[in-house]
């Protein structure tokens, strides 16, 4: 298979969550353009209860016109992905997580997108507070027993893709992984 190198790329358009360019591309003597969204890093949070639950967050998607049931997540803005987890735990769902652990990293659509998602579980949740959101944000908190997961998935309540492969990676996971200490302080709300 042929690698391709950016020879030049034209910036089509600039927003604070992506820019679109167009890349000249080339293999050997051929030639071709790509379109692609280059987008910061995203994290995604499974946090599970001591008792087996999932808070999970229902929000409008303005893509989609209409509310989603999605666990926390969002971009990784100048922190590193751990600490965003941790920034986007407590928006979402007003919970700090004493526990964490990485369950993976995925590219969301390697054809456009250039970014890679981070998921992590969260445990030994502590409530410090309501859902502030990002400021714009009108998030609902709904907790669901961990085992409903598959069965909301299957009916068509969960549908973003980016949380199935999440609840995938969980699955995955060995249930006896090391799990890491949080992150020594949640940075100021932002993202």
């Amino acid at each position: 298979m042929r690698s391709w190198r950016t020879e030049s790329s034209e910036q089509l358009f600039k927003h604070r969550i992506l820019t679109l360019e167009r890349r000249h591309l080339a293999a050997g003597p051929d030639r071709r353009q790509a379109l692609v969204l280059d987008t910061p890093n995203w994290v995604n949070v499974v946090p599970l209860t001591a008792d087996g639950r999932v808070l999970l967050v229902r929000q409008w998607r303005f893509g989609v016109a209409a509310p989603t049931l999605e666990i926390p997540g969002g971009m990784v803005d100048e922190d590193d992905a751990r600490r965003a987890a941790a920034r986007e735990l407590e928006e979402e769902t007003g919970c700090r997580a004493r526990h964490w652990r990485k369950l993976g990293a995925l590219h969301p659509n390697p054809a456009l997108l250039s970014n890679r998602l981070t998921t992590f579980l969260a445990t030994d949740l502590e409530r410090i507070g309501e859902p502030a959101g990002d400021g714009g944000e009108e998030i609902e908190v709904e907790t669901v027993p961990l085992a409903e997961i598959p069965r909301l998935i299957a009916a068509g309540t969960i549908t973003h893709a980016l949380v199935v492969a999440a609840f995938y990676l969980l699955a995955q996971s060995p249930p006896d992984a090391s799990e890491d200490a949080a992150p020594e302080a949640t940075p100021p709300a932002g993202g």
